[in-house]
């Protein structure tokens, strides 16, 4: 298709979204060390398995189906998590974005509740829309996984429903398929959500 899955850097008053880099290997491993009790249902790696983790990310990276990023504290200039744009869909001409997923995401636990995930989400849905013209961006995560889906719904995205047995289930100890929460944000509702995450990412600033 007439499109490249490129990001550049992304940056915001509280995160600075870099394309992953094996430079970040180290940060990644020390943020993905702290607290993990948030992580039941999400694939964050341990310690020893990040050099791989970043591995995997700029394989997927060479071959057009992701946009990893390492997502930088602008505070302490520390990598504080992981996220990406994947499963690039085009319009039915062939050409150019239609769709896009916002996924793979984890925050070490000193960064969750601090605005990061937000600011990084209106970063990359702003990015989606306003530079690549996209129709829709998805964001799913595992059916069961509460927080998650919080954390979706804050930044504006729709739920549509549930898809049963629709992937791979990352809790500990499953091997089978999970149910997934299915959210999106389409473009005619992103002025409106960009204005209410400016609202509230401004909010939060100034507290």
């Amino acid at each position: 298709m007439g499109f490249t899955l490129e990001g550049p850097v992304l940056e915001g008053a509280l995160v600075r979204l870099e394309p992953l880099g094996r430079h970040h290997a180290a940060g990644l491993a020390e943020a993905a060390e702290e607290n993990r009790d948030t992580y039941a249902f999400t694939p964050v790696p341990r310690r020893e398995e990040v050099d791989a983790y970043v591995e995997a990310r700029l394989a997927h990276s060479a071959a057009g189906v992701l946009a990893p990023y390492a997502q930088v504290s602008v505070a302490t200039g520390r990598a504080v998590g992981h996220t990406s744009f994947l499963d690039p869909r085009p319009w039915p001409s062939g050409e150019g974005l239609c769709a896009v997923e916002i996924g793979y995401t984890w925050l070490a636990a000193s960064a969750q509740g601090t605005g990061i995930n937000r600011e990084a989400k209106y970063l990359l849905l702003r990015h989606a829309f306003e530079h690549w013209g996209a129709a829709r961006v998805d964001l799913k995560t595992d059916a069961r996984n509460a927080r998650s889906r919080a954390a979706i719904a804050s930044v504006g995205a729709t739920f549509e429903g549930v898809l049963r047995n629709w992937s791979r289930s990352w809790a500990p100890g499953e091997d089978g398929l999970r149910d997934t929460a299915m959210f999106s944000v389409v473009s005619s509702e992103w002025p409106a959500r960009r204005a209410a995450l400016e609202e509230r990412l401004a909010a939060g600033r100034s507290a």
